[in-house]
């Protein structure tokens, strides 16, 4: 009889085995958190030391204001023309604070979200620079203006951001992982001796993800305008076609890379892939300005980064259909992209 010791070890070598033979276990242990923390500290730090995004609207004192801000090496100073644009970058979280000059010469206008700890974090370094310049070391007098209005706060930015993950997520997901699944069951190769066109075939999955979408899209909707008092200021039919689009998009790309696919297992680690850069710079989470500007153009094509910036635009702004067709177009361009690869790539076993 194999004595108890020698037991556990075959038992912890088979069960080794077994999970170093699954790559989403292995992706969601070792790849993602590396992942994740290497692209949240590209988007957060430079040069080795934290960087706090604050704004500046120009004005009378704003060169003498600028001066003192600049001064602080972690303070990322953008200096605006135009308090709209300041107040939408404010909106977007592209900055934390944002700094106005106050008009009778007196204390500047600290405006900020202040359940953000990111603007908590700004006003605190923003006051240690200004009490730098104050004469005799007193401390630096400023007004906070609290961002309290709908579509102003952080939550009113962010749950457009998930609202638009959750439109990939089931999207890719629901779609690609039932085309896996009928493959696991053999059941594609049964295919080969019917007239069934692989068109067809897609565009069945496609409309059955689209059916469940009203619910879904309902459902998210009421929560976020109800219980968390976001803002839905669009026309209810232009935000439903741009959903739509958006979810046939999602689904095309879940289609595409389930299309050559043999496993579960294997096309978890694809949507994973696939998904991943997505989750971290499409500006989920945060705003995807706050990347070096290199890359921002690259992340602006991303097909979230479209579809999210879209969401706010009409849920925050009001926009219609022509104020976000740019957004529509790189989101049609994925959605007809991704199809016709598929249909090219796809195959019955």
């Amino acid at each position: 009889m194999t004595r108890a010791p020698n037991q556990i070890v075959e038992l912890t070598r088979i069960r080794v085995l077994t999970f170093l033979r699954e790559p989403e276990a292995i992706f969601w242990v070792f790849v993602f958190p590396l992942v994740l923390a290497a692209v949240l500290g590209f988007a957060f730090r430079s040069a080795g030391e934290v960087s706090v995004p604050i704004g500046l609207l120009e004005g009378a004192g704003a060169a003498e204001l600028a001066a003192a801000l600049e001064r602080d090496p972690s303070l990322d100073v953008e200096r605006f023309h135009d308090a709209d644009a300041a107040r939408r970058d404010l909106r977007k979280a592209a900055v934390d604070v944002l700094v106005q000059p106050a008009p009778d010469g007196g204390a500047p206008i600290l405006w900020l979200d202040e359940n953000r700890p990111e603007a908590q974090n700004a006003r605190v370094r923003i006051l240690r620079a200004l009490e730098l310049e104050a004469s005799g070391g007193r401390a630096a007098e400023v007004t906070v203006e609290p961002m309290t209005e709908k579509g102003s706060r952080y939550v009113d930015f962010l749950f457009p951001g998930l609202l638009g993950m959750n439109l990939m997520g089931t999207g890719m997901w629901g779609v690609g992982f039932a085309i896996a699944d009928v493959r696991r069951r053999k059941f594609l190769k049964r295919m080969l001796v019917t007239p069934m066109k692989k068109s067809s075939f897609f565009l069945a999955f496609l409309l059955s993800r689209l059916v469940f979408l009203v619910l879904e899209i309902v459902a998210l909707v009421c929560i976020g305008t109800w219980v968390l008092d976001v803002p839905f200021r669009c026309n209810p039919l232009d935000f439903a076609l741009l959903t739509v689009v958006g979810a046939t998009t999602f689904s095309g790309i879940g289609i595409l890379v389930a299309s050559r696919a043999q496993t579960i297992e294997a096309v978890s680690g694809l949507m994973n892939l696939v998904m991943m850069p997505m989750w971290l710079g499409s500006g989920v989470f945060f705003s995807y300005e706050r990347f070096p500007d290199v890359v921002q153009p690259f992340l602006a094509l991303l097909p979230l980064t479209g579809l999210n910036d879209a969401l706010r635009s009409m849920m925050i702004d009001g926009e219609g259909l022509s104020g976000v067709l740019p957004e529509l177009l790189v989101q049609a361009f994925w959605a007809v992209a991704a199809f016709l690869v598929a249909l090219r790539i796809f195959r019955w076993q």
